[in-house]
């Protein structure tokens, strides 16, 4: 079947909806005719990629940022889930996001050229997912999926904070007004990690404002929390600056885009980890996951290796 795209015109601060008629040309012109869904709402791209996998489409491309990438993977995944014929789907990504972050772990070129080169140049790679069940903030329970970071504390918060904000604002304001405000209301957090590699456990208890699970590289547009990450290498990189004011930890995430920040980060190893809030004062805990604001402890996550295959 025809190449199926799932494209999020709000992306790149709704660049991608007013340029995608020419860039459908481009990427026809590399991929031959391809089928479309738009995305209205959030979430809808992983209802697109599913119904696109289950349908038997065999690549389903991400146009957008990397939550819209995320949510592909996690339709892909879900279609697996329920025995499609196309259970085997491949995904590729077209970046159009104003972050980029996964993309720069991926080392994809940054232009519509780059990234139809690499989805046609035969090159495959398989991609470990996080799986993870966590708890919305009506309290149900939920599983999910996530590629890059999942975090837990200001990131949450903040997230929260911008999808309140007004569109007025724009986005780089509305988030730096979001990160000032967070940093003002976060508390440090109490987080009993549960964690195991390779089936050998081991506990610990940290004292942190955000945590990072780490399947990629970067976060929060050029942040560069896990130097070492490596999506096809089986583990998750686990970070915490676990400062003692929020003055110092403040210091400390700047060092974080220049990856200084690790000299005196908590840097943990897992295939598996559970994260609970131990001081439920500093609560609700907020989950970041791929950009995107999603529940709040507590969390389990396990690392499913090579989970789906990227084109590129």
């Amino acid at each position: 079947m025809n190449p199926y795209l799932v494209v999020n015109p709000t992306s790149g601060g709704g660049r991608t909806g007013k340029t995608f008629p020419e860039m459908r040309k481009a990427i026809e012109r590399a991929l031959g005719t391809c089928d479309v869904g738009e995305t209205k709402r959030a979430g809808h791209a992983v209802e697109l990629a599913q119904a696109a996998a289950e349908k038997g489409h065999e690549l389903v491309v991400a146009v957008g940022g990397d939550g819209t990438f995320s949510d592909v993977v996690d339709g892909v995944l879900r279609a697996k889930g329920t025995g499609a014929k196309s259970s085997g789907a491949e995904v590729a990504l077209i970046g159009q996001g104003t972050g980029g972050d996964f993309r720069k772990t991926l080392e994809l070129e940054h232009r519509l050229d780059g990234y139809l080169e690499a989805i046609t140049s035969g090159k495959k790679r398989g991609l470990d997912v996080g799986r993870f069940r966590y708890q919305t903030r009506a309290g149900e329970t939920r599983d999910r999926h996530f590629v890059n970071i999942l975090s837990c504390g200001l990131g949450g918060l903040v997230d929260q904070y911008v999808a309140g904000a007004s569109r007025m604002l724009g986005g780089t304001a509305a988030y730096f007004g979001a990160s000032v405000r967070g940093l003002l209301a976060v508390q440090k957090g109490r987080l009993r990690c549960e964690l195991s590699l390779a089936g050998k456990a081991e506990t610990h208890v940290l004292h942190t404002y955000v945590l990072a699970i780490c399947n990629g590289r970067f976060f929060g547009a050029g942040m560069h929390v896990a130097p070492m990450a490596d999506p096809t290498d089986g583990v998750f990189e686990v970070i915490a600056l676990e400062s003692t004011s929020k003055l110092a930890f403040a210091l400390a995430s700047g060092r974080i885009y220049s990856a200084k920040h690790m000299a005196t980060a908590t840097h943990l190893r897992c295939d598996k980890i559970r994260v609970t809030l131990e001081n439920e004062d500093a609560g609700p805990f907020l989950l970041d996951v791929d950009g995107e604001p999603l529940g709040a402890l507590p969390v389990d996550v396990e690392l499913v290796r090579s989970a789906v295959t990227l084109r590129g």
